[in-house]
């Protein structure tokens, strides 16, 4: 009876261990991907990062490319299922009476308290998903994780802008995601330019002023 308990817990040490090292892994690689791309990190670079060698990245992944799918499926599912949550608590809150503003402040500023409460690790990943954003690469993985919750945001858009064409919603939709992702990148360029008096990582008066300026955007899209 003991030896199968000591087995067990063994066993069950051997997967903490093994979950932990993912996660180190996982953890180092976001950080290396958000300040380098894809194509600026090698294998070797998230191992000296993490204190191992080589072949434990091997082992657990496939190769580099399997790594990178996997650092941003990590997180995507927490950001996108907060976001769906969060536009079907405001569309059944609107009713037949959704507005453009109500419906951005659902879509972005969920996602922008995600990466306020969740620290370091997830500013790392905005920033990861900002730089991959504007890659081949990463755009596959933006269509595979996140359409559904960008389709379910235009459909509410076309439902307050009733008045509006589909390809005005749609590239109302594109600027408010250009935005977002120089947002998330947080290069420090507004800091300079504005002297000190703005902040590329102060995501709180982000979420104070973004929703509706974009807002504005769309609404001066009628012809």
């Amino acid at each position: 009876m003991s030896d199968g308990s000591t087995a067990k817990r063994v066993s069950r040490s051997k997967a903490e261990m093994r979950a932990e090292s993912i996660e180190q892994i996982l953890d180092a690689a976001e950080y290396l991907f958000s300040r380098n791309g894809l194509h600026g990190v090698t294998l070797r670079d998230v191992a000296k990062r993490v204190g191992v060698h080589t072949t434990l990245l091997h082992y657990y992944f496939e190769d580099k490319q399997r790594l990178f799918e996997m650092v941003f499926a990590r997180r995507a599912g927490v950001t996108s299922g907060r976001r769906m949550e969060a536009l079907e608590k405001y569309e059944a809150e609107a009713g037949d009476r959704p507005t453009v503003e109500g419906a951005l402040h659902a879509f972005l500023d969920t996602d922008l308290d995600l990466y306020v409460e969740g620290g370091e690790a997830w500013m790392n990943y905005a920033a990861f998903c900002a730089r991959v954003s504007n890659t081949v690469e990463g755009a596959a993985l933006m269509d595979v994780h996140f359409d559904p919750v960008v389709l379910k945001l235009v459909g509410i858009l076309k439902r307050a802008l009733p008045d509006h064409s589909d390809e005005d919603i749609f590239w109302g939709y594109h600027f408010v995601t250009g935005s977002l992702m120089n947002t998330l990148a947080r290069t420090g360029r507004i800091d300079r330019l504005s002297g000190g008096l703005c902040h590329s990582d102060d995501f709180s008066a982000v979420k104070q002023r973004i929703a509706r300026f974009m807002a504005a955007g769309f609404l001066s899209l009628k012809a």
